[in-house]
């Protein structure tokens, strides 16, 4: 299922661009520790696994990181949705309760897996690599076994500026391929 239910991510970014962004070549392969799927970063790329959670790892460059959460079996669709929202890259206690949502809960069906996907603002106490204000993407896919959140963060003033970085993390979500 190489990238299948991913692969529409990149439909929307391209829809409206008048010229389309370049991402950085995926040059680097990873395998997910459980071997349930694989994804591609650029070269520099540091993976890793996220502290305190063992269903998670995450893929950090260029200012940006993508953290993606695996739970074998096909777990509550929306629950699990919303539970990725909480993904932050600091404590939820280190941030404003209030997000400003860019998008909410959109839906669909590829290839029999469901998705949902959402987009929003973080403002965090303190900065993180120099940023206060972050846009933070969840993309949630459950079926054929599988349910897995794919989250893009980038700071506020790179992701509005940077075509390159959009496609970037679009790409890499999009190589995301289960085994």
């Amino acid at each position: 299922m190489r990238g299948v239910a991913f692969a529409w991510l990149l439909v929307a970014g391209v829809a409206g661009a008048k010229e389309p962004a370049v991402p950085a070549p995926l040059t680097q392969e990873h395998l997910f520790p459980s071997g349930a799927f694989s994804f591609k970063t650029p070269d520099g790329w540091k993976v890793e696994p996220v502290a305190g959670n063992a269903e998670a790892i995450q893929a950090s460059g260029d200012g940006v990181a993508v953290r993606l959460l695996y739970r074998s079996g096909e777990t509550g669709f929306d629950s699990l949705h919303v539970t990725c929202m909480l993904e932050r890259l600091a404590p939820e206690q280190d941030s404003l309760p209030q997000v400003r949502y860019e998008y909410d809960f959109l839906s669909g069906d590829v290839n029999e897996m469901r998705i949902l996907d959402s987009a929003f603002q973080v403002t965090y106490d303190a900065q993180i690599q120099g940023s206060r204000v972050w846009r933070q993407r969840n993309v949630t896919v459950v079926g054929k076994g599988h349910s897995l959140c794919a989250i893009s963060y980038a700071p506020a003033e790179l992701w509005k500026k940077s075509k390159a970085t959009r496609a970037t993390l679009d790409s890499i979500l999009a190589s995301v391929s289960f085994r």
